[in-house]
């Protein structure tokens, strides 16, 4: 037999539409409808008292590895506006630490070291260090900075270190320091030195380094002894590689770091040099993550070095990745005359190298006059005016004119490529590994 889906179901064709016998109540004649609600009712409130209960009873370890998990590796400074302009001059507002931070910075236990969630950063006691040092040793100095004494230690792994114990009283405050722990935990690069771990108490407070054996750019290139030690003066290639190793470090920061990191103190002794004098930027102490800021630039009192600072950042303060681009530029100079950047011993007019040497670096005529004498012979002359027109560029007094890092490093690789053994990288920007 043929169904008739159109029709309606068989159960309703006998069912009365007429409406409900008046002389009783619906209720009493279906007493589902008064227990049905009822149950419903009584189930909701136990689901809503079982849930109250379970919350209340949670056991507080998990609360506690909420927590960790939240809050357990350095996590990305956050912001108040939107995403970093492409010169890098937004910075960060405020950032949000581990706990073994917190409790290193606030005089937590510190019996034991340990490995933090500080992307392989370790927390040291004070004694460890001291016993690294030879008790903090005067024979161990290697360096002396406006922060504090560097010293050679010897940790208790066999690791040679660069201990820096940071003075108590100095300018750099917790949360300089706090700063600076967490950039160089999240910074890792080829070109830049690296953070092996830190000790901080209610007394103390410290960094520890890689060791770079060949100390600092600053020593070779103006010939100043260490420890006795007197160093040779650099060739061409090796100065060409240096330059390159240094505006990567500071491509880095600027264009692959979240967020972009302004060095803001980058100079001639803040580049440390390993035992194949490959070059790495060190001293994130000043480096910029947090200030106001006022059109996208960064307000801020004026720190740095005299003869490294551009010339915006001097006069009003304002800071930008363009005023690291300067001070790049002033230490591309220094590995091309061998001058320091201010010498008041020099003759009028030559006291200060960027002055003297802006002139002299777009005339083909006078350009070999400001190279280093030690220098002689050792390039050709296209490979100088190139380096001296990247110098020139980076040094301009208007900070829109001068280049990002990327475009530098791009620059000065075909130089690099003509040192015995170099060969390009795949994407020569975006590795920092090759050359």
């Amino acid at each position: 037999m043929a169904v008739n889906f159109l029709a309606p179901p068989p159960l309703l064709l006998h069912h009365s539409y007429a409406p409900p016998d008046t002389g009783g109540s619906i209720f009493s004649s279906n007493p589902t409808l008064i227990i049905a609600p009822a149950v419903i009712a009584l189930l909701l409130l136990i689901f809503i008292a079982c849930l109250l209960v379970y919350c209340r009873e949670k056991p507080k370890n998990d609360i506690e590895l909420n927590k960790k998990s939240l809050h357990g590796s350095f996590r990305e400074v956050s912001f108040g506006d939107k995403q970093l302009s492409k010169c890098g001059s937004d910075v960060a507002s405020s950032a949000i630490y581990s706990p073994d931070v917190r409790s290193c910075m606030y005089g937590g236990k510190l019996g034991f070291s340990m490995q933090t969630r500080n992307r392989g950063a370790q927390v040291f006691t004070y004694k460890e260090l001291e016993l690294a040092t030879n008790g903090f040793s005067e024979s161990n100095v290697i360096g002396n900075g406006g922060f504090g004494l560097v010293f050679q230690g010897i940790l208790n792994d066999g690791t040679v270190a660069a201990i820096k114990k940071l003075h108590r009283d100095g300018r750099q405050g917790e949360r300089e320091f706090r700063l600076e722990v967490d950039l160089l935990s999240r910074m890792h690069s080829p070109q830049l030195v690296g953070l092996l771990g830190y000790c901080a108490d209610l007394q103390h407070r410290l960094l520890v380094f890689e060791f770079m054996p060949n100390g600092s750019l600053q020593h070779h290139l103006h010939q100043i002894p260490q420890n006795g030690k007197v160093y040779q003066p650099l060739d061409w290639w090796t100065r060409m590689r240096i330059a390159l190793d240094c505006a990567r470090g500071l491509e880095f920061l600027h264009e692959h770091s979240s967020p972009s990191i302004i060095h803001r103190d980058f100079k001639c002794s803040n580049v440390l040099l390993d035992r194949n004098f490959r070059a790495k930027v060190s001293d994130f102490g000043m480096a910029k993550v947090g200030s106001d800021k006022v059109n996208g630039q960064v307000q801020t009192r004026v720190l740095g070095t005299t003869g490294y600072l551009a010339p915006e950042y001097a006069s009003t303060g304002k800071l930008t990745t363009k005023s690291d681009v300067y001070s790049y530029g002033v230490v591309l100079l220094e590995l091309l005359t061998g001058r320091v950047p201010v010498d008041t011993k020099r003759p009028p007019g030559e006291h200060v190298l960027v002055s003297w040497a802006l002139p002299r670096l777009t005339n083909r005529e006078k350009v070999e006059e400001m190279v280093d004498p030690a220098l002689k012979g050792q390039f050709s002359k296209k490979d100088l005016i190139q380096v001296a027109a990247i110098a020139a560029v980076c040094i301009q007094a208007e900070a829109d004119y001068r280049p990002l890092m990327t475009d530098v490093v791009q620059s000065l690789i075909p130089l690099v490529l003509k040192t015995p053994g170099a060969s390009l990288p795949t994407t020569p920007s975006r590795n920092y590994e090759a050359l």
